[in-house]
């Protein structure tokens, strides 16, 4: 029954455990590398130690960790060199030491930083290689080259719009000095370096420092016209007569005019730009005596100062970007990639339409358009919504209002706290458009749901901040991207990303849950991107965050038993029917519950969203009152299991594509987990108990499949993160690998239940859930043809737009025109699940047998459809067709 660790590649020593015996190295220990202790290893490697600086410590566990990679990988690809730089890296950054940055081990292997990060995480070849801590650095690292990388690339762009080319070069002597203060200006005021927005607005206050300040004759036409004329850009000649001209008035902080003409150039909002550089940008110049200096900055002035917040932080030496530097910049391939749009044979009017989808324009478009859906709902309720107020039995305005200003302050200064200290205004600017879009929203929640307990609803605190933290979470993915925290394990103090509004409200992710299907149904305005963000969120919860202890989700649990209502939660009977999304706020926060667990105000006991029920007869004391089912936790165990059947089924057709008749087996055992022993989902993972399920039944029905294998298929799967099965609660306190929660947690309780399906009277197979399409659906989105995975449908948008432009670089995207006869579908059906059709459209690789899956993941299939020409092969049938 329990799973074996395997000598081979899956044990390590004891001093490469992960960082719980990550201790500092010896305070006595010389930090050179003593060549004499280290004969035993490979010269070339001691070399590299020695070139990097490694302390004797660091170079006996590096070495120890390069002999248990090389026993564990089928072959070596990759140069030694250059696993031995990787490994170098797992230790030190496990060890918490400095030794050397990631460009100086860049540098010594010959790599760049795409190239090395995807080595390391290579390396990963068992579940012990690289721990959480490793893996938590990487991504970090990751996210912040990423988003240097596009600041750079804009930061380029911008000032060949900004400085003339003149024959001695003296531009690129400019535009290295603006772009280093940039790196230091950064460094220095934001504690959160990969937040892409403050960042670019930052990088357009240096410009604006820079132009300002620069000669004439160096600057195009419309930045030099933009200038104010109250200031002329001091000469050579002035900088000289400076000390004589004392009497000239002081600088002005920032010239608007042309701080204006820059943000309307790059499409930035020029108000929070004018904030980030009257408080976070001017003490930085202060810091440097800059902010009233006539000096022109030379990049001498601030390059030592750089160099040292860069050996500090251990990572990238952002100058190097501006040097072309092979070890920060990525190939060309993958950079067209980021900025490229499909533009073929179109007429200048249609290219203009399209302009490249940087990341920086991306950002500033969604902070756009999310600015101008908020322009008329004004900071204070409006007048219909304060009629609402108004008609509660009890007029909830006053607590909204001293809700608003104590949760204002608490966000601001958290925010200030996790991105930067003089952030704080930013945090307000945020928390403003997050009131507006928390008013509009409740309005539109209100017109369309015309619920009878809205009074109730209104004076609900739990729901006003679950509405509110939901706007918080729009427009703070809207400015900081779609990326979540809180994988599993440790997160950085300074990640924002959800569920980080939870932790500021102190609001239980349950009861955030309640609100996010009522919200995107209420804000069609929203984008898909942030609708799918929200969904995201949703299923995070669901997966995990739901089941921390403390959550309320748990008392509601224990109600349902306790009260002799276990089928209640969910029955097994109901996963036939469709998933209505029909539900309001109201059905979910003013969901029944038993006395005594939590009061709304101004209420004895919550009611059900019904007029019947609220005008039940009261029972007499004596009786045991009857216990009714909770709304809000029958829709979350209905979404549930959907989800764990979703995600179950993929893993299924990864594994297990040759025993079909497992997946309703396992099923049937997840589910009975989830719904009688859901306390086995406290502070632990949904896919935690979806690997054991798995395991635990093709133990018992003696299938080879081994838990290894298990997880080297769960790491191709979306949205998943290795600490799910490296950092598995065990007991209180105590974490460690899935295998080892298998067989000290799960198999322990489920032991009995899980031999019942070795017997030859097997449990009964619990029924398959429907899957849904999403609720949140767009009349304009494209949608998939029945039967296949590639093949999708869409409305022509505007005639201007050729289908051409519509195509995916992944997809065939087919365009009918309106004329089109219904004939011509069936033709198309039939093409679609042709056996030939089907070849020429799959473009990606195959799922892969069990024999020839490695836990690396690294190999592909040779028939990867990439040179099939299946785009070619449908349109000349769709031509034939159309003849």
């Amino acid at each position: 029954m329990p799973p074996k660790k395997r000598n081979s590649g899956t044990t390590q020593s004891k001093g490469l455990k992960p960082s719980t015996e990550s201790a500092p190295p010896d305070k006595k220990e010389s930090p050179e590398l003593s060549l004499k202790k280290h004969r035993d290893k490979d010269a070339e490697f001691v070399t590299l130690c020695k070139s990097l600086h490694v302390t004797d410590l660091v170079c006996d566990r590096a070495w120890t960790l390069w002999k248990n990679v090389q026993e564990s990988m089928d072959e070596v690809t990759d140069s030694q060199k250059r696993l031995w730089g990787a490994c170098l890296f797992v230790i030190e950054t496990d060890m918490d030491v400095a030794c050397f940055t990631l460009t100086q081990v860049l540098k010594a292997v010959s790599l760049n930083v795409k190239q090395f990060m995807a080595l390391v995480r290579k390396l990963d070849v068992n579940m012990d290689t690289i721990s959480t801590k490793v893996n938590s650095a990487l991504t970090r690292l990751e996210k912040k080259y990423d988003v240097t990388l596009a600041l750079y690339q804009r930061f380029e762009k911008t000032c060949k719009k900004i400085f003339a080319l003149v024959s001695d070069g003296k531009e690129r002597e400019i535009m290295r000095s603006c772009w280093t203060m940039f790196l230091l200006a950064k460094g220095r005021v934001l504690q959160m370096e990969d937040d892409l927005v403050i960042s670019f607005q930052l990088l357009l206050c240096t410009l604006e420092l820079f132009i300002k300040r620069c000669p004439p004759d160096l600057l195009q036409p419309l930045y030099k016209s933009a200038i104010s004329k109250v200031q002329s850009p001091p000469t050579r000649a002035s900088r000289r007569n400076q000390s004589k001209a004392k009497s000239r008035p002081p600088e002005p902080e920032v010239d608007v005019q042309l701080l204006e003409t820059l943000c309307k150039e790059n499409e930035c909002n020029a108000e929070e730009v004018k904030n980030v550089y009257q408080t976070s940008f001017s003490a930085f110049l202060d810091s440097l005596d800059l902010s009233r200096s006539q000096d022109f900055p030379q990049v001498n002035d601030f390059d030592q100062q750089y160099e040292e917040h860069y050996l500090k932080s251990r990572d990238i030496d952002g100058r190097l970007f501006f040097d072309g530097d092979e070890t920060v910049l990525v190939p060309k391939v993958e950079i067209s990639q980021v900025e490229r749009t499909p533009k073929k044979n179109l007429p200048d009017e249609d290219t203009a339409l399209i302009p490249p989808q940087t990341p920086i324009r991306a950002a500033m478009t969604s902070i756009q358009q999310l600015r101008g859906d908020l322009i008329s709902t004004g900071d204070q309720p409006s007048t219909n919504l304060a009629t609402y107020f108004k008609n509660c039995t009890v007029d909830p305005t006053q607590d909204v209002v001293k809700r608003l200003e104590t949760l204002g302050q608490t966000f601001s200064q958290r925010f200030g706290q996790a991105v930067g200290p003089r952030c704080v205004i930013l945090g307000k600017q945020r928390f403003t458009l997050g009131v507006r879009l928390y008013y509009k929203v409740m309005e539109a929640m209100l017109e369309s749901s015309h619920d009878l307990y809205s009074s109730k609803l209104l004076n609900d605190s739990t729901f006003h901040t679950s509405l509110l933290a939901c706007a918080l979470e729009v427009v703070m993915a809207t400015y900081g991207g779609y990326s979540h925290g809180g994988g599993g394990g440790d997160t950085a103090e300074t990640d924002v990303c959800f569920p980080w509004i939870l932790d500021v409200f102190s609001l239980a992710a349950f009861d955030f849950y309640k609100v996010i299907e009522s919200f995107i149904k209420a804000d069609p305005t929203l984008s898909k991107d942030i609708v799918k963000h929200l969904e995201t969120c949703e299923n995070l919860i669901m997966e995990r965050i739901a089941w921390r202890t403390g959550s309320p989700l748990f008392e509601l649990l224990k109600q349902e038993h306790e009260g002799g209502a276990a089928e209640q939660v969910e029955t097994p009977a109901s996963f036939s029917q469709p998933l209505q999304h029909n539900h309001t706020a109201a059905d979910l926060y003013l969901s029944p519950m038993r006395p005594g667990l939590r009061v709304l105000p101004h209420e004895s006991t919550a009611t059900a969203s019904s007029q019947a029920s609220s005008q039940a007869p009261a029972q007499p004391a004596s009786q045991t009152p009857r216990h009714r089912k909770s709304n809000s936790l029958s829709l979350f165990y209905k979404k549930l299991y959907r989800l764990a059947y979703t995600r179950l089924k993929m893993l299924c057709s990864y594994l297990l594509s040759s025993h079909p008749e497992l997946e309703p087996i396992i099923w049937t055992l997840f589910q009975h987990t989830l719904q009688h022993e859901y306390e086995l989902m406290r502070d632990r993972h949904l896919d935690q108990l979806m690997m054991s399920a798995m395991y635990a039944i093709c133990k018992v029905k003696s299938v080879d499949l081994r838990f290894k294998t298990i997880v080297t298929a769960y790491k191709n799967m979306p949205n998943t993160n290795q600490e799910t099965f490296k950092h598995v609660l065990i007991t209180e306190g105590h974490y460690d690998s899935i295998i080892v929660f298998y067989n000290q947690v799960f198999m322990q309780r489920l032991k009995t239940n899980i031999l019942q399906y070795a017997s030859t009277r097997p449990p009964t197979l619990s029924p398959i859930p429907q899957i849904p399409r999403s609720p949140y659906k767009f009349p304009n989105s494209p949608l998939r043809v029945p039967g296949s995975n590639n093949v999708y449908i869409s409305p022509l948008k505007s005639p201007r737009m050729s289908p051409g432009i519509m195509t995916p670089r992944t997809r065939s995207v087919l365009y009918i025109p309106c004329s089109s006869l219904s004939g011509r579908f069936q033709k198309i059906n039939q093409m679609v699940n042709s056996s030939s059709c089907k070849r020429a459209l799959d473009l990606g690789p195959s799922p892969k047998p069990l024999k020839r899956l490695r836990f690396d993941g690294d190999g592909q299939d040779e028939a990867d459809g990439s040179k099939s020409g299946g785009d070619s092969t449908l349109i000349q049938k769709l031509a034939e067709m159309s003849k």
